[in-house]
């Protein structure tokens, strides 16, 4: 049965809290919000901890019904109230807090398929949308370099759409991802404009795809590849975002990858 919080309720102070990385570092819990990622989260039975709604969301979303009639902490906010612990400028109503899950990098570099390295990527846009791909083109996780984005941030959780419930994520640098790679038999490849044209890659052993910044490159990562490839690009296009460039090496890498 849900429960009823007053506008000054203590608890929605940590809720709010969650939006920012220090609050969701000191917690291990991250906050993602509406309909949509709801129900993504839901069929990959991720964990939900506690859901905050609006009474209209409340009586709008079966599954909200469903998932405190089931057992889940439910806590009937003010639109207010809605508005003060949201991320977004007009609140869904749906707000549910979960916990940070993250994998080992032994475990990444164990599962089939290429993995992907974001090194050090600031753009959070970049990030949501190749957790995205990683998760249309079976990846074998995504490691996000310590020093970028961090991949609960709310709006990598949204360009996610759902791929943040079900693709393994760990975080790394770059001697410590070097490491596992090497101990589990996989190349680093960099994505650099100085590399070598991607369609002559031979993709004969297992490949994690280091995808660099926009405009500062692979930065520290460069050193612990084994090689740099590039996509070669017919037009004037100076150069391709991060997340296209490693969409499609992940595409390409997925196609002609161990066992294609």
């Amino acid at each position: 049965m849900a429960t009823r919080l007053g506008v000054h309720a203590e608890r929605l102070k940590s809720v709010a809290a969650l939006q920012l990385v220090k609050g969701r570092r000191e917690t291990n819990r991250f906050a993602f919000e509406g309909p949509t990622l709801l129900e993504e989260a839901h069929a990959a039975a991720f964990p939900i901890e506690g859901l905050y709604v609006t009474q209209a969301a409340y009586d709008a979303t079966p599954l909200v019904r469903e998932l405190d009639d089931s057992g889940t902490p439910t806590f009937l906010v003010e639109p207010v109230s809605a508005a003060q612990i949201s991320d977004l400028a007009t609140p869904p109503g749906i707000l549910a807090v979960a916990p940070v899950r993250f994998s080992s990098l032994e475990e990444i570099f164990a599962q089939a398929g290429p993995a992907v390295v974001l090194a050090d990527g600031g753009d959070p846009a970049n990030a949501g949308t190749l957790l995205r791909s990683a998760d249309a083109f079976g990846a074998a996780g995504v490691v996000c370099g310590s020093l970028g984005v961090e991949p609960f941030h709310p709006k990598v959780v949204r360009g996610s759409m759902g791929a943040i419930f079900r693709v393994r994520l760990a975080i790394g640098d770059p001697a410590g991802v070097a490491e596992a790679a090497v101990a589990a038999g996989v190349r680093l490849l960099g994505l650099s404009a100085k590399g070598e044209p991607l369609d002559g890659e031979h993709w004969g052993q297992p490949a994690a795809l280091v995808v660099g910044h926009e405009r500062h490159g692979l930065g520290r990562w460069e050193a612990c590849c084994a090689r740099l490839i590039a996509i070669p690009m017919a037009g004037s296009a100076e150069s391709l975002s991060a997340a296209v460039a490693g969409s499609i090496a992940l595409y390409e890498a997925s196609r002609r990858g161990p066992g294609r």
